[in-house]
């Protein structure tokens, strides 16, 4: 397809560059502001011509050329992975997933700030952080009074082309041109103290545009690419996550029959990866009818919802399919569109419209304590996996917060349930139900000295269940109150003894 088929407006085609002219304009000391969000919608070839000119200053003995990189959540290795092997990025915000990434920021050679992806675009609105020099945002399509048709995900895509000195755009004729119609736009967002109520109460509403505005007069570059977003594989549910599946299932159905719970539920958020997957698998296979989703990642297992009917309609501000998803999606565009709206992430994990809509939130995590505090985002207390993501914006304000993890890592040597978690990132104050594939563990309205032995005999594995409990029985003892009994010399040792043994 020709690029001007997607470049109607004859100010901006004259613009059109190649990524490395493009690239060249982005200065050192950049605050950038690039598109993308799981993996979907992300600049795919400045990022890497960046990545280029960046390896050739250095080999000539310029080591600081170095930019800051503000994005929805994760890209991919065309984008973060391509500029990590250069050390070109000094900060990075507000959540990644790449493996060169994580090395960097875990030896201490690039700043990370992990943020709740609600709060991005208002601090970037608030001038916390700082100046916004560039914006790098793929499109779909510009129309001919230049407005943009947006890509495979919006994360804060309209905050970047209104705060940004200047834009490149990057059309992406790979992406279908069906993609146009299927995004809400909202633009009513304004600073205190001048907020009004968002007037979204149901996950189908539009209340927004269907397209990006954007100013060309700030726009310096346009990029053609052809290319495929990064397609996430899923693996098939293990034994693992089809007991975590059937353990929620089994949970959301007593909820229905306590009437805590209407029969087509209430919209769901599902975290991305395997376990996820399953549930939601496990919900299309389920009793449940006519569901909804109010999330801010639309994977596999909802794409086979909202193709058998079980779910009616699903929001979002991304996608993260894999390849046979994605050509799904794309050959049964017009189907979709009807069903599934792309907003910005902003509007999709805004605290306000998830309590007023009651999401029941499901992620994952990597450890959770026998009191209910859950860590998502380190490893063995200092090191970053990934980020806290979207995971508190949900967890926080949803009608209910499920977490879920198999009971086990390292092929045993790391117990998932501990007696302290070695980072916080969801207090006992947000945790509703911890699921793991021993079982459920409902903490509501349970002091801490009654969620420890439930969260230990319902969801710790046997292998280490009997030292929680003796654990559990000799705080109950020796600690000096009550209330949370902890043996502050022994909370942490499980994670020092894996650290020096290799075991917990």
């Amino acid at each position: 397809m020709s690029p001007t088929d997607r470049i109607q407006c004859p100010a901006l085609q004259a613009k059109l560059m190649s990524a490395r002219e493009a690239a060249a304009l982005i200065p050192s000391g950049a605050n950038v502001g690039m598109s993308g969000f799981t993996g979907a919608g992300y600049p795919k070839a400045v990022p890497q011509a960046l990545a280029e000119l960046m390896a050739e200053r250095r080999a000539a003995g310029d080591a600081q050329f170095r930019i800051g990189l503000w994005t929805g959540a994760s890209t991919a290795p065309e984008l973060d992975g391509a500029l990590a092997r250069v050390e070109g990025i000094d900060r990075r915000l507000p959540y990644q997933s790449d493996p060169t990434c994580r090395k960097l920021i875990n030896a201490g050679k690039m700043y990370y700030t992990d943020m709740h992806l609600s709060h991005v675009a208002q601090a970037a609105w608030f001038g916390f952080l700082g100046k916004l020099d560039v914006a790098v945002v793929e499109v779909a399509g510009i129309l001919p009074d230049g407005r943009l048709v947006p890509s495979s995900s919006v994360g804060n895509n309209k905050t970047w082309l209104d705060q940004a000195d200047k834009i490149i755009l990057e059309v992406n004729t790979w992406q279908s041109a069906g993609l146009a119609g299927m995004h809400d736009i909202y633009y009513g967002t304004r600073l205190p103290p001048h907020r009004k109520p968002i007037p979204l109460t149901d996950p189908s509403d539009r209340i927004g545009e269907p397209y990006l505005r954007c100013d060309p007069s700030k726009v310096i570059a346009v990029v053609h690419t052809h290319q495929a977003d990064r397609n996430t594989s899923f693996s098939p549910p293990d034994p693992v996550s089809e007991q975590i599946a059937g353990h929620i299932i089994d949970f959301l159905q007593h909820e229905v029959a306590q009437g805590r719970l209407p029969k087509e539920l209430l919209p769901l958020q599902s975290g991305v990866g395997n376990i996820a997957n399953a549930v939601l698998a496990g919900l299309n296979r389920g009793p449940f009818d006519h569901l909804t989703a109010y999330t801010e990642v639309l994977q596999d297992g909802m794409l086979d919802m909202l193709r058998s009917g079980k779910l009616r309609f699903a929001s979002a501000t991304a996608l993260s399919l894999s390849a046979e998803a994605a050509a799904d999606f794309n050959a049964n565009i017009d189907h979709y569109r009807e069903r599934i709206v792309l907003r910005p992430q902003e509007i999709s994990n805004h605290p306000e419209l998830v309590r007023r809509l009651g999401v029941i939130a499901m992620n994952g995590m990597i450890e959770a304590d026998i009191y209910g505090n859950v860590n998502s985002t380190h490893i063995m207390g200092s090191g970053i996996m990934n980020g806290i993501g979207g995971s508190g914006d949900f967890a926080r304000n949803g009608y209910l917060s499920i977490f879920m993890t198999p009971s086990l890592a390292k092929d045993g040597a790391i117990s998932c349930i501990v007696p302290m978690v070695s980072h916080v990132d969801h207090t006992e104050h947000d945790v509703q139900i911890i699921v793991t594939e021993q079982g459920l563990a409902d903490l509501r309205g349970l002091a801490p000295r009654q969620r420890a032995p439930l969260i230990v005999e319902r969801c710790a594995h046997p292998s280490f269940r009997p030292q929680l409990l003796d654990y559990i029985e000799r705080a109950n003892q020796g600690a000096p109150s009550l209330h949370t009994p902890h043996l502050l010399e022994e909370a942490l040792s499980w994670h020092v003894r894996y650290l020096r043994t290799g075991h917990m």
